[in-house]
C-alpha cells in the first residue's frame, strides 16, 4: 500500500524538524509520549517543561474526534495529567464498531487562546494534484507564510494527507494543536534519510501483532508481495489467497455468506514468491490458526485467481512443506483445507496438494479452473455441497503439443472479429458518433487527443528491461494469433552494450536487437508506438518520462509496483499533455485477442488457448487487478463468445489511465458489444461511469461489480492488497458504488459469485436481439513447448551435463552436503568442518576438523625461497594480477615440491598393508631405485627437528583413535636417519600417513572409501589449499613493497655454452 497513517507525534516531529518558514513556530518538539511502561522521572528529565507548563494530554492512536469523545484533558499540571491517566491509560473503550485499549498518550503544552484565533488547514492529494484547504479571510501574515512552508514540506516529505485542526495563530506565532497525517510509504527509498525508521501504528481497535511485522519484513526483503492483517485470531475461517484483487474477492464472499465474525485474517501472496518465501508465509498462518482450538473446527481457504506468470506448483511446494510440518496441530485443531487455483503448472500444484492430504490424513479438497473462483468458500462454510470427484482439468501440455502432422497455420478467416455483426440491428453501428463533453476527474486540458485504438495486428512494441520470458510469451501469443511478424521489435537494457537476444518465432529461432539507450532504439524502429516498461520502481519514473519525449509512442505500460504517488501524478500530467495512454503502474498490462498482449498478461499459452484469447470476441473489460483480469478472461470465455479487449489499469490510488477512459474507448469501438468493469473499494472513478450512462455517453450494456464490500462489515479499517483499495469516505465504499451503478442502469450482480451469470444474461440477450452473431470457431496453430517448461511439467527427460553431490545453491539457503549454511555456523563447524562436508561429504569428528585446520596452518608458508613462493613473487613483480601470480606458484607443486602427501600416503599404505617390515620396505625402495616420498628435508634433521611435525605429532597421538600407519612411518624414519640425519619424516609425509590413519579409524568411512580418497588426490589438496594462503601473502607483500620487475643476476647463473667448432 502507499498512503499510510502515522502517529500525531511522528507527524509533528517531521513538521518541526523540516518545515522551512519564517513564521514563528511555537512549542517546537514539545511532545512527550506516555505508555504503561513510562518512567516518569526519566520523562521529566528528557522534557523538563513538563514540570513548569500547563499541559494537554490525549491518546495518540489514530482516533478521530477525540475532543467530542472526552479523550482530551486540558490545562492540567503534571500531577493532574498523571491522575487523569490513571483512569484512562490501558482502559478499553468502544468507538463506533471498533473496540480497543488506550495505550499511547501524547502530552503537550497547553496553549490559551481565543476562539477567533483557531484556524483550519488541510493538504490532501487527488489525481489532479495536491489541494490546500484554508481560511482565506485571515489578517495575520503568519498564517499564510506558514501555509506556504507547510505545502512545501508536504511535497518534500511525500505526505498524502496532512490536517491541522485547530491551528492557533496569535501575534506570538503559530501553534500546532491537533494533527493527522499520512505519508506515501512507497517513497521510503527517497525519504529514508529524513523519515528514518517510521513506525506505522495499526488502526484503533486492531492490535499490532509480531506475526504481521514478520510478514511485513519478508515483504520488504522480497520482490514479491506478502501481506497479512489479523482481524480475529480466534476466528475459525483463515485464508491464504494469491493476488491482491483475489484476496479482496474471497473476503467479500466470506462476509456475504455470514462469516465476517469468524474471519480470522486478511492477506495475500503474489508476484511469484519463491518456495521458501511461500513456506515462511504459510507456516506463519498455520502457526497462528493452531494457537487456539475452535469448537467447530477450522477451515483454511487457499484460493486465488488464474495466475499470469507465477509457477503455481513452485509456490504450492512451500505451502505443502508447511502443512507437513504442522500436520499434527492441524489434525488436532480439526482443520479442513479448501484449495482453488489456476495458472502456470497449476495441475501439478493441485496434484501435490491432493497428495499431501492423502499422506497426512488432513482433509484437503482441491479444485482448478473448472470451478468458480469463490465456490470453495461456499463449500467451506457449508452453503454448497463438496463434489466427490471434481472434473479433471486438461494438462498444460495438452494445449501445446501438436496433435496433427501438419504445422501449417490455419486459414486466416479468424483474424477479424469473432462476431459477425448485423449492421441493421447493431446498436453501435446504428449510432452516429458525436463529440460529447463529459466531465470527470480526468484532466480536461489535454493538448493532444489520446488514441481510441491502442493495439492492432500491426502494433510494434519495445520492451524496457531484460524480460526474456515475457517477450517470448508475447511472441508465442503473436504466433497463435497468426500475426505476420512479432509484435516486439527490440528491447532496451541500459546495463549492457548493444547486442542480440535469441527468441523463438514458432519453430524458428530469431534474433532481437537489445539497445543500451532509448534514443538508438527509437531511431532505428520508427514504426514502434508502444513501450512496455519493466523497469524497477526506482527507475520506472525516469524511463517513462524519457519515453514520452518521443512522439511516436502513444501507449506505455508500466509494470512496476510501488512508484510513489507524487511521481505517478507527474507521469499522468505529462501523458495528458502529450496524448499518451499509460496503463499502470502496478499492473500486469492488458490484452487484445488476435492482436497484441502486454508482457505476461493472460498467463501461459494453455490459458491463452483455454480462454480463447487468440481471437477476438465481443466483450471488452477493464479491471484494476491483473490476476482478476485473467479470471475475467476465464469467466467471459465460458459465458460469451470471448474477449475483444481487456485492460488492467493497476492497483495504485492514481493509475495512469482510468476506468472511464477505457470504457469510453470501448463505447467508440464498433467491435465491442458489451462492457465489463471490475471496480473496487477506494476512489470515486466508478461514479463517472454512472454519469456517463445517465448522460447517454455510454449506451452499450455495462456489467459492473466493485469488490471490497466486506470493508463496511469490519470493525476497524483494513488496507487491502492494492494501494488504492481503501475507502476514505462513505462514497468510496464498494457497497455505495455498486448501489450507484445499479441505480444508473448498469447490470450489477448481488455478489462476485453471480458476476458470470449476469454477464451471460446480458450476452444471451444481445445474441437474441441479433446484435451479436457468434462465428464458427477456428483452431489456432500449435506452438512448440519450450524445453525448460516441458521439463518442469515432467514431459521430457535429459541426462544432465553435470552432476554434483556436495552443494546446492538453488533454494532459499545454501546447502553443503545436505547441511544448511545456517546450521554450519550454528554448530560452529569451522573451516575444517566445511572442508569435511565439501571434500568428504561427511560431518567429521571435532578432532578431525581441528587436525585439518592445523594442517592448513602448518603448510601455509615456508618462506620465499621455495619454488612456489619464488614463482609467485617473480610473477607479481612482473605486474601480473593475483590469480595469475597464484597460479604460477601452484603450478610448481608436484612430487618434488609439496606434492608428496598423496605419494607418501600411497607408498607407506601399500608397504604396511602388504606386511613388509620397515627395514624390508626401505631396502625394497633402494633396490628399485625409488625415492621414499615424505622422507627427507633440505634443512631440518634428526638433530634440528621440524617443529611443525612435532606439533602435529603431539596432537595426533593425543586425539586419534589409532596411529598404526604413523607408527610404521616413524619406524621407517629411524632406519633412514641412521644413514643420514636429514632423512626425516617431513611435514608432507607426516600429513599423508596421519590422514590415512584418520580416514581409516575415525568411523566415518569404509576401508574402500578411505583408500579411494587417497587414490583420487585428496591429500594433495590440503597442501594446495594451505600453501595458497602463503602464496597470496607473498603476492600482497610484493605489491605493498612496490617491488619492480625481477631480473636474475648474471653472477648467479653458470653459462655453459658449447665450444666453437670450426670445420
Amino acid at each position: 500500500m502507499s498512503a499510510k497513517a502515522i502517529s500525531e507525534q511522528t507527524g509533528k516531529e517531521f513538521l518541526y524538524k523540516y518545515i522551512c518558514t519564517t513564521a514563528a513556530m511555537q512549542n517546537r518538539f514539545c511532545c512527550a509520549t506516555v505508555t504503561a511502561d513510562t518512567d516518569w522521572d526519566r520523562l521529566t528529565q528528557d522534557h523538563p517543561w513538563l514540570l513548569t507548563e500547563r499541559l494537554v494530554v490525549k491518546p495518540d492512536q489514530l482516533i478521530k474526534r477525540r475532543g467530542k469523545l472526552g479523550l482530551v484533558a486540558v490545562d492540567l499540571n503534571l500531577e493532574g495529567v498523571q491522575e487523569w491517566l490513571k483512569s484512562n491509560l490501558m482502559t478499553e473503550i468502544t468507538i463506533g464498531k471498533a473496540k480497543g485499549i488506550l495505550k499511547n498518550f501524547l502530552i503537550e503544552p497547553f496553549v490559551p487562546h481565543l476562539q477567533e484565533e483557531e484556524f483550519y488547514v488541510c493538504v490532501y492529494t487527488s489525481r489532479e494534484g495536491s489541494h490546500v484547504l484554508f481560511h482565506h479571510e485571515v489578517s495575520c501574515i503568519f498564517y499564510f507564510i506558514f501555509i506556504v512552508g507547510l505545502f512545501n514540506l508536504y511535497e518534500d516529505l511525500y505526505f498524502t494527507y496532512l490536517e491541522i485542526n485547530p491551528l492557533v495563530v496569535t501575534k506570538e506565532g503559530v501553534y500546532i494543536l491537533d494533527m493527522a497525517a499520512k505519508i506515501d510509504a512507497t517513497a521510503d527509498y527517497i525519504c529514508k534519510p529524513k523519515w528514518g525508521d517510521v513506525v506505522f501504528p495499526p488502526p484503533f481497535g486492531r492490535e499490532a501483532y509480531p506475526e504481521e511485522a514478520y510478514i511485513a519484513d519478508l515483504d520488504a526483503k522480497s520482490g514479491a508481495s506478502l501481506k497479512l492483517t489479523l482481524l480475529n485470531p480466534r476466528g475459525r475461517i483463515w485464508t491464504m489467497v494469491a493476488g491482491g484483487g483475489a484476496s479482496v474477492v474471497y473476503s467479500d464472499t466470506i462476509c456475504d455468506l455470514g462469516g465476517v465474525d469468524e474471519l480470522a485474517n486478511y492477506g495475500e501472496y503474489s508476484g511469484a514468491p519463491s518456495e521458501q518465501q511461500t513456506y515462511d508465509y504459510a507456516k506463519t498462518i498455520l502457526s497462528l490458526m493452531t494457537n487456539e482450538k475452535h469448537p467447530d473446527g477450522k477451515v483454511l481457504i487457499i484460493g486465488g485467481s488464474i495466475a499470469n506468470f507465477t509457477n503455481v506448483a513452485a509456490t504450492f511446494k512451500g505451502i505443502v512443506r508447511a502443512i507437513k510440518d504442522y500436520q499434527g496441530p492441524l489434525k488436532e485443531h480439526e482443520v479442513t483445507i479448501f484449495v482453488r487455483r489456476g495458472g502456470p503448472n497449476y495441475q501439478e500444484g493441485l496434484r501435490v496438494m491432493g497428495e499431501v492430504g492423502k499422506t497426512t490424513g488432513i482433509p484437503i479438497h482441491v479444485f482448478g479452473t473448472e470451478t468458480h473462483m469463490t465456490a470453495i468458500v461456499g463449500m467451506a462454510l457449508g452453503h454448497r455441497p463438496i463434489p466427490n470427484q471434481p472434473p479433471v482439468a486438461a494438462h498444460t501440455a495438452n494445449f501445446l503439443l501438436n496433435t496433427s502432422a501438419s504445422a501449417a497455420t490455419p486459414a486466416r478467416t479468424r483474424n477479424t472479429s469473432f462476431c459477425e455483426h448485423k449492421l441493421s440491428t447493431s446498436v453501435t453501428d446504428g449510432m452516429t458518433p458525436t463529440a460529447v463533453e463529459f466531465k470527470s476527474n480526468v484532466c480536461l486540458s489535454t493538448p493532444l487527443a489520446k488514441a481510441t485504438t491502442l493495439f492492432s495486428r500491426q502494433t510494434k512494441a519495445i520492451v524496457w528491461g531484460m524480460q526474456t520470458r515475457a517477450v517470448q510469451g508475447m511472441m508465442d501469443f503473436d504466433y497463435v494469433c497468426s500475426r505476420e511478424e512479432p509484435s516486439v521489435v527490440a528491447m532496451i537494457y541500459p546495463f549492457t552494450g548493444d547486442h542480440k537476444q535469441k527468441f523463438y518465432w514458432g519453430h524458428k529461432e530469431i534474433l532481437l536487437p537489445v539497445y543500451k539507450n532509448m534514443a538508438d532504439a527509437m531511431k532505428k524502429h520508427p514504426d514502434v508506438d508502444v513501450l512496455i516498461n519493466f523497469a524497477s520502481l526506482r527507475s520506472a519514473f525516469d524511463s517513462t518520462m524519457e519515453t514520452m519525449q518521443y512522439p511516436q509512442i502513444h501507449t506505455i505500460a508500466i509494470i512496476a509496483e510501488g512508484i510513489p504517488e507524487a511521481l505517478t501524478r507527474k507521469l499522468i500530467k505529462t501523458s495528458d499533455e502529450k496524448g499518451v495512454t499509460i496503463i499502470g503502474p502496478a499492473t500486469v498490462g492488458g490484452i487484445k485477442p488476435g492482436c497484441f498482449k502486454i508482457g505476461n498478461t493472460g498467463g501461459m499459452l494453455d490459458n491463452i488457448l483455454a480462454s480463447k484469447l487468440y481471437r477476438p470476441g465481443s466483450v471488452a473489460y477493464v479491471s484494476r487487478s491483473g490476476g482478476m483480469s485473467n479470471e475475467l478472461n476465464n469467466i467471459i470465455s465460458h459465458t460469451t463468445d470471448g474477449v475483444f479487449e481487456g485492460v488492467a489499469i493497476g492497483g495504485d490510488r492514481f493509475p495512469g489511465s482510468t476506468f472511464m477512459e477505457h470504457v469510453l474507448r470501448y463505447q467508440d469501438t464498433p467491435g465491442v458489444k458489451m462492457i465489463v468493469v471490475l471496480g473496487e473499494i477506494g476512489g470515486t472513478e466508478e461514479y463517472n461511469i454512472c454519469q456517463g450512462i445517465a448522460d447517454g455517453r455510454i449506451t452499450k450494456p455495462v456489467v459492473c461489480w466493485c469488490i471490497g464490500t466486506c470493508a463496511t462489515m469490519f470493525s476497524s479499517e483494513v488496507q487491502f492488497g492494492h494501494a488504492g483499495a481503501c475507502a476514505n469516505q462513505a462514497s468510496e465504499t464498494a457497497v455505495a458504488k455498486n448501489q450507484a451503478l445499479r441505480e444508473a442502469g448498469a447490470f450489477v450482480p448481488n455478489s462476485f459469485d453471480e458476476l458470470g451469470d449476469v454477464i451471460k444474461f446480458v450476452y444471451d440477450d444481445l445474441v437474441a436481439k441479433g446484435i451479436i452473431v457468434p462465428a464458427q470457431e477456428v483452431p489456432p496453430p500449435t506452438v512448440p513447448m519450450d524445453y525448460s517448461w516441458a521439463r518442469e511439467l515432467g514431459l521430457i527427460r535429459k541426462p544432465a551435463s553435470f552432476m554434483t553431490s556436495i552443494c546446492d545453491e538453488r533454494g532459499q539457503e545454501l546447502i553443503y552436503a545436505g547441511m544448511p549454511i545456517t546450521e554450519v555456523f550454528k554448530e560452529e563447524m569451522g573451516l575444517g568442518g566445511v572442508l569435511g562436508l565439501l571434500w568428504f561429504q561427511r560431518r567429521l569428528p571435532r578432532y578431525a576438523c581441528h587436525f585439518i585446520e592445523m594442517c592448513l596452518m602448518v603448510t601455509a608458508d615456508h618462506g620465499p625461497a621455495v619454488s612456489g613462493a619464488h614463482n609467485t613473487i617473480v610473477c607479481a613483480r612482473a605486474g601480473k594480477d593475483l590469480v595469475s601470480s597464484l597460479t604460477s606458484g601452484l603450478l610448481t607443486i608436484g612430487d618434488r615440491f609439496g606434492g608428496a602427501l598423496d605419494a607418501a600416503a600411497k607408498q607407506f599404505s601399500k608397504a604396511f598393508d602388504s606386511g613388509l617390515l620397515p627395514m624390508e620396505f626401505v631396502n625394497k625402495m633402494k633396490k628399485d631405485g625409488v625415492l621414499i616420498m615424505g622422507i627427507g628435508h633440505r634443512v631440518k634433521s634428526i638433530n634440528n627437528p621440524d617443529m611443525r611435525v612435532q606439533i602435529l605429532k603431539d596432537f595426533v597421538k593425543q586425539h586419534f583413535p589409532s596411529t598404526q600407519l604413523l607408527d610404521y612411518a616413524l619406524e621407517v624414519e629411524k632406519i633412514t636417519t641412521s644413514k643420514k640425519p636429514n632423512l626425516i619424516l617431513n611435514v608432507d609425509g607426516f600429513i599423508g600417513v596421519a590422514f590415512v590413519d584418520l580416514l581409516r579409524t575415525c568411523g566415518g568411512f569404509t576401508r574402500d572409501e578411505a583408500d579411494e580418497f587417497v587414490e583420487i588426490g585428496t591429500l594433495n589438496g590440503i597442501f594446495v589449499l594451505g600453501r595458497s594462503i602463503g602464496f597470496i601473502g607473498h603476492y600482497l607483500d610484493q605489491k605493498r613493497l612496490k617491488q619492480g620487475l625481477y631480473r636474475h643476476p648474471w653472477d648467479d647463473i653458470s653459462y655453459v655454452l658449447p665450444e666453437h667448432m670450426s670445420m
